[in-house]
């Protein structure tokens, strides 16, 4: 058996005849253990937060989205949709209008966004699971609104009587001027709800859903004028063939993103603040193992005689500087392991049970990844190294002297 392995193993067993020592050792190991587990559901909280968050984008995201590369619309014909649908890998796609209006019901008013779509929307992405109340109809001038725009509004489904009217500037150049565009600077549209929808906030507030060629009449565009095309991609098919494939028909003018693309400041946002909580709590165990050098060093004093002993019989210095390693980072190992336990259990019971709740309906999202149990272990095994080192470095022959 190695020897240096033997004695620390032997050290960590024993008890020492100074009550002191044994109450550092005992905190020491205490503190690696709480800061392990801190570490782990910190972690696991982080990421049941971030595909929380991202649910939402995942819900009313396509795979892949075809944008303008420039201005806010690109040209779709008929040839063109002809191609797409023979494209593999290509589950459905939908084309899609989207314009800044403005919207009156019962003297109130907003500013948010039409968006005409058409048949294949809901088949393409799954905003319609979001729906709140009513149904997913945009036939026969109908529409689909956010929740925070039909309160702000006083919106109803179904209200006939009570349409929501949108306005939308009329396209030309020149003044605002009655001459310019006729009797009214814009067009006008009456809507009826046929469903409210509630997916997060922004998007909310954001978005009145309405039928395609609808808004492409209210905006005076024909119809291969669109402002994007959402597509829905096979399980197993090649993103980066297909971008390729897709852009060859779309042609220049026109720009592929996927959902990651989409939401580039949201992805930015969540990774940052992974990076910054991990830091913050290595951080936090960077000062929790300086109790681990502290403990190593008052063991090094405690067994300060049987290092001379040892010494006396051979050992050199080196051998004995590695008892002492290796006793810390046997005592960070197992701390950092049991901590791990402690803190999967608990995340699991939170899994099964979802015993903390952020509403009385919604258990706070966790979620148990196997990268950042590696990520704990390594965090402890190598902060555990360099305590352990500089610890077991205070070994000298001056430590070792008879006459010391």
């Amino acid at each position: 058996m190695n020897f240096p392995l033997y004695i620390a193993k032997r050290y960590i067993r024993s008890k020492s005849s100074q009550n002191a020592v044994n109450i550092i050792n005992a905190v020491t190991f205490l503190v690696i253990v709480i800061g392990s587990a801190a570490l782990f559901i910190v972690l696991s909280g982080f990421s049941g937060l971030k595909s929380f968050s991202l649910s939402f984008s995942n819900t009313s995201d396509p795979d892949l989205k075809a944008v303008p590369l420039s201005g806010k619309t690109f040209s779709l014909n008929p040839a063109q949709r002809e191609a797409l649908h023979k494209v593999e890998g290509v589950a459905s796609f939908s084309r899609e209008l989207e314009e800044r209006v403005y919207l009156t019901h019962q003297q109130k008013s907003r500013i948010a966004y039409l968006k005409g779509v058409d048949e294949n929307y809901t088949r393409t992405t799954g905003i319609d699971s979001s729906l709140f109340v009513g149904s997913w109809d945009l036939s026969a001038q109908q529409a689909v609104s956010g929740i925070t725009i039909a309160n702000l509004l006083n919106l109803s489904v179904q209200d006939y009587r009570s349409p929501l009217i949108i306005l939308a500037p009329k396209p030309g150049k020149g003044s605002l001027s009655p001459q310019g565009f006729g009797d009214k600077p814009y067009n006008q549209l009456s809507l009826v709800l046929s469903g409210v929808y509630q997916l997060e906030e922004n998007l909310d507030k954001k978005y009145v859903f309405a039928e395609l060629p609808l808004v492409q009449a209210l905006l005076e565009r024909d119809s291969s004028q669109i402002s994007g095309v959402n597509f829905k991609l096979m399980p197993e098919a090649d993103e980066s063939a297909l971008r390729a494939r897709l852009s060859e028909i779309l042609g220049p003018a026109v720009q592929l993103k996927n959902r990651r693309e989409l939401n580039q400041t949201l992805y930015r946002m969540l990774n940052t603040e992974n990076v910054a909580t991990y830091l913050i709590f290595t951080l936090v165990l960077i000062i929790a193992l300086f109790n681990v050098v502290g403990a190593i060093i008052m063991m090094i004093l405690d067994k300060q005689q049987h290092s001379r002993t040892l010494y006396s019989l051979g050992l050199t210095v080196k051998d004995l500087r590695r008892i002492y390693f290796v006793q810390g980072v046997l005592v960070t190992s197992a701390g950092g392991v049991i901590g791990l336990l402690i803190g999967s259990l608990l995340i699991g019971s939170q899994l099964l049970f979802g015993w903390l709740k952020i509403t009385p309906s919604l258990a706070y999202p966790v979620e148990y990844r196997l990268t950042n149990v590696l990520l704990v272990l390594l965090t402890i095994v190598v902060l555990g190294l360099i305590a352990s080192r500089i610890a077991s470095n205070r070994i000298d022959k001056k430590l070792l002297s008879w006459n010391a």
